[in-house]
């Protein structure tokens, strides 16, 4: 079975435990229902989950234990969108190829949406089948992942840095924490449910290091190069809210050179490993190629 197959597959089974995970429309408050629906079942690429999956393949991980850290893994990433897109935010009118969550409702039950989607995250992983060190090893992880010392911590280093010129070595702090924390928490959840050791885990997190950084390189050489369309979100937004990036500190074509040396390293990170590592690197590869 191809990796295309596959990631078809997962990409299937995510979408479904969304539509079971998320409250139904019809039951009030409507609104919020609606708008989390919204947000959550428009399309997207699901890497997250499909980087649960893969890892959780790895070490041969049940996949009825993966359900759960897929879809809060996607969940919490849907979240962060919904609030990067406000006005005190990024600004931004579209995502998905649709109008945003704040512009298709309004502003507050977008807020709303987005933290209605966290909580219910943080609600799955704790309901989660397994063991309880499992289902604790794994909320500790996307918390973690999520806050202060990650996601939302590199987007209050994002909003700091807009308007000014960042080293290399600062911009990639920053997007370690604001792109990859919650790709190295997707690995390691997948990991954690297959039983994988220390020494497995710290190997993968290197990997997932790399990978989360290509995904935003590749993002911001996109971000010149792609239009809206193909992005299904506003191109040029770096340029117009002066942000640093990569090709703006590398060239262009520097930031390409970067990119393959991530890519590097991600074959480097599953050297070890047989064929059933094969759906991660696929997926470092799918990170360095897309087209959107």
């Amino acid at each position: 079975m191809t990796t295309d197959v596959v990631f078809a597959r997962w990409r299937e089974r995510t979408e479904r435990q969304l539509h079971r995970s998320l409250p139904d429309p019809q039951t009030p408050p409507h609104g919020l229902h609606q708008a989390m629906r919204y947000a959550a079942l428009g399309g997207g690429k699901h890497m997250r989950p499909l980087l649960v999956y893969a890892a959780g393949q790895l070490f041969d991980a049940d996949e009825t234990l993966l359900d759960a850290p897929a879809t809060a893994v996607e969940l919490i990433h849907v979240y962060s969108l919904v609030h990067d897109d406000l006005p005190a935010m990024d600004d931004d009118d579209l995502r998905r190829g649709r109008p945003t969550t704040h512009i298709a409702f309004d502003e507050a039950t977008a807020i709303l949406a987005g933290d209605a989607l966290q909580t219910r995250a943080f609600e799955l992983l704790a309901t989660a089948p397994g063991s309880d060190a499992l289902r604790v090893a794994c909320l500790q992880t996307l918390a973690q992942a999520a806050g202060a010392a990650g996601m939302c911590g590199g987007q209050a280093l994002d909003i700091d840095a807009t308007g000014k010129q960042q080293p290399v070595a600062a911009l990639e702090h920053m997007h370690a924490l604001k792109t990859g924390a919650l790709i190295r928490a997707a690995v390691r959840m997948g990991a954690l449910c297959g039983g994988a050791a220390p020494a497995e885990l710290a190997t993968l997190d290197r990997f997932a290091s790399a990978l989360g950084l290509a995904f935003q390189v590749r993002d911001d050489i996109l971000d010149i190069e792609a239009s809206s369309e193909q992005l299904g979100k506003t191109a040029g937004k770096d340029l117009t809210q002066e942000k640093s990036t990569f090709p703006a500190l590398l060239g262009v074509d520097g930031a390409k050179k970067h990119l393959q040396s991530l890519l590097e390293k991600m074959q480097d990170s599953l050297a070890g490993y047989s064929e059933r590592a094969d759906a991660l690197r696929a997926l470092g590869q799918l990170a360095v190629e897309r087209n959107h």
